[in-house]
């Protein structure tokens, strides 16, 4: 009989979300668009996440972005809904709205429809609310409707590590 070595898998980025947040003590929610939902499916995969995630938002239509989480109608004009102010202000509107430590929000256009000259298949902006401040990334992903999802999601839970960890 030979031994076998057993690996443990690699944590996933919500995993590692969630045990950085249960740490702490600290509270999230969510507000998203292109996502609809995905950050908040993903960390409730998760047994235990009703002690860190407290609720979420999609936000799909700007209505919704304005009403439930204070995006104001001039940011939506001006910019567009996938821009850096909308970001930012639905990440600080479902922190505000929904009483927690931090919120993270993504809009952008997963395709393979909506897109401009100026806005590319694949824009997403993602943002982080948090007492210390608001950050959003850009970023441009290359995949399909399914892939950028996944990746603004990813976008997401690393951007929450890099605050939790002190990076940002």
């Amino acid at each position: 009989m030979t031994d076998v070595e057993t690996q443990r898998p690699t944590p996933l980025l919500e995993e590692m979300v969630g045990a950085r947040l249960r740490e702490r003590g600290l509270t999230l929610a969510t507000a998203e668009s292109s996502t609809g939902g995905l950050i908040a499916a993903r960390l409730t995969d998760i047994s235990g996440s009703s002690a860190y995630l407290i609720g979420g938002i999609i936000a799909y239509a700007d209505d919704v972005k304005e009403k439930w989480l204070g995006v104001q109608a001039e940011t939506l004009r001006l910019h567009g809904a996938v821009s850096e102010p909308v970001a930012r202000q639905m990440a600080e509107g479902a922190r505000l709205r929904l009483g927690t430590d931090l919120a993270v929000s993504v809009t952008g256009i997963a395709g393979p429809t909506g897109a401009t000259p100026a806005k590319p298949v694949g824009l997403h902006y993602v943002g982080l609310s948090t007492p210390d401040g608001t950050w959003v990334r850009r970023y441009v992903f290359q995949g399909d409707r399914h892939g950028n999802r996944m990746a603004a999601a990813d976008a997401a839970f690393r951007l929450l590590l890099d605050y939790l960890d002190g990076a940002l």
